[in-house]
């Protein structure tokens, strides 16, 4: 691997125990990351937090979805909401996995979070993936009263490949007009299949995700039909970075690291989105590398957690923290 300079002493500290995640061979892959994110999970506390696995019907013929739902014990209604999507490049990953941040959003907020369980590629390629965050984002709206939450205050967000399906669900909610995002955060978003920017083509080796990856994943979430990074019939939904129309996008928070071969394109998603009018507050994390987050204990990874919480908290109006 190559040495990188600016690598944050704590994350380089931890680098070598992470697992090699390698696109190449899927089956690997999985096991690895699910086997990964299962020792984060084993000591996860639920106290105060209440999980529902629910589901909410698919598009058209596609089948139910399903959600994790968390909300705070003995709170009263209606909540605010963050819809959330985990990471996995379009094909690893389970909406378990967001876990950790689900319950620190209740914690700390008061809110709900509906966590989904999108199907993922190349079993299921676009749009299947985005339809089924689209149908939980709409049955929340439609069906607010029932779920608790307030349908004025429904934020969208994700993480990685969670992130492109969040800002893709948000620009197809403006253009069809039926649910009112309030918020979007984006966190290290996969926004961009063309693969050109600087940090993409120079980032070949780096940890948890690269370039490699990368080419992989938005084969496996474009299909058979995907002809590459010139292909014109990729919808602005599937790779929101070839949007050209920013305007009338919810308020968004958006965050990159410096040594993440996605870092560029969500530079450049953020920008376009203050070009269009957009209040956007972007943060790109010193020393840190894709999922650096993982090491939840670096002072850089708590600085970032804290950031992101408090823009959401702003984002769907929390008046005070949980207590």
């Amino acid at each position: 691997m190559t040495s990188f300079p600016t690598l944050d002493p704590e994350l380089a500290a931890a680098v070598t125990m992470l697992p090699n995640l390698d696109f190449s061979d899927l089956p690997s892959a999985r096991a690895t990351f699910d086997s990964l994110v299962g020792s984060l999970l084993a000591d996860l506390s639920f106290d105060g937090v209440r999980v529902q696995e629910l589901s909410v019907p698919g598009l058209g013929d596609d089948p139910d979805v399903g959600v994790r739902f968390f909300t705070p014990e003995n709170t009263g209604g209606p909540l605010p909401v963050l819809l959330w999507i985990h990471g996995g490049g379009f094909a690893i990953g389970t909406a378990a996995s967001s876990d950790p941040f689900c319950v620190e959003v209740v914690r700390e907020l008061g809110c709900a979070v509906a966590s989904v369980e999108y199907r993922l590629a190349p079993e299921t390629p676009f749009p299947g993936p985005l339809d089924d965050c689209y149908a939980a984002l709409t049955h929340l709206h439609a069906h607010a009263d029932e779920w608790g939450i307030d349908p004025s205050r429904i934020a969208v967000g994700g993480q990685s490949a969670g992130g492109g399906l969040a800002a893709g669900t948000v620009l197809r909610a403006r253009d069809e007009g039926v649910v009112p995002v309030a918020f979007q955060l984006l966190d290290i978003p996969e926004l961009d299949d063309r693969l050109t920017t600087a940090s993409m083509t120079t980032f070949i080796d780096t940890p948890l995700w690269h370039r490699p990856n990368a080419i992989l994943s938005w084969q496996y979430y474009l299909g058979a039909s995907y002809t590459g990074s010139e292909d014109p019939n990729v919808s602005i939904y599937a790779a929101p970075a070839r949007a050209t129309d920013l305007r009338g996008l919810p308020p968004t928070y958006l965050c990159t690291m410096e040594l993440d071969p996605l870092r560029d394109e969500g530079i450049d998603y953020a920008l376009g989105l203050l070009r269009a009018g957009i209040s956007v507050e972007l943060h790109s994390f010193p020393g840190t590398f894709h999922g650096s987050g993982l090491l939840a204990t670096a002072e850089v990874s708590k600085r970032a957690m804290a950031e992101a919480l408090d823009a959401l908290r702003r984002g769907l109006r929390v008046v005070s923290p949980a207590s």
